[in-house]
């Protein structure tokens, strides 16, 4: 099992208290279950995605620059320069770690979280 979430669970923000409350829970589930369920042989972890290249993404940054009354482009490069790797992830990157967690590849990882954030988290 493999519960997606947000970087709000690690990094809350305040403009989004409510979810970022509600995502820290669902971490702390799925840790939870993962020492629950191991014996049973179920493995459980957390996926938190940084700033994927979404149809969503795109709709949470023209709101964005709407609000700040500045072009798309500048909100987007703003959100960038805060990415060590300096881009949004691709789906299919963000699929491609889903798909190793839920594999026999991790058959020996439970009660773990992956980010897939470009390095974007700066939390321990």
């Amino acid at each position: 099992m493999v519960f997606m979430t947000s970087t709000s669970a690690r990094e809350p923000m305040g403009t989004l208290l409510l979810s970022s409350v509600y995502r820290a829970g669902v971490a702390s589930l799925s840790k939870a279950l993962a020492t629950e369920w191991a014996a049973a042989g179920i493995r459980v972890n957390h996926l938190i995605p940084g700033r994927i290249s979404t149809a969503r993404m795109e709709s949470l940054d023209a709101e964005t620059a709407r609000r700040r009354d500045v072009d798309v482009a500048e909100v987007r490069a703003g959100s960038q320069a805060l990415i060590p790797m300096g881009r949004y992830g691709h789906p299919a990157e963000y699929a491609r770690a889903a798909v190793f967690l839920l594999s026999d590849a991790a058959a020996y990882i439970t009660g773990a979280t992956l980010q897939v954030d470009g390095g974007l988290l700066h939390s321990v």
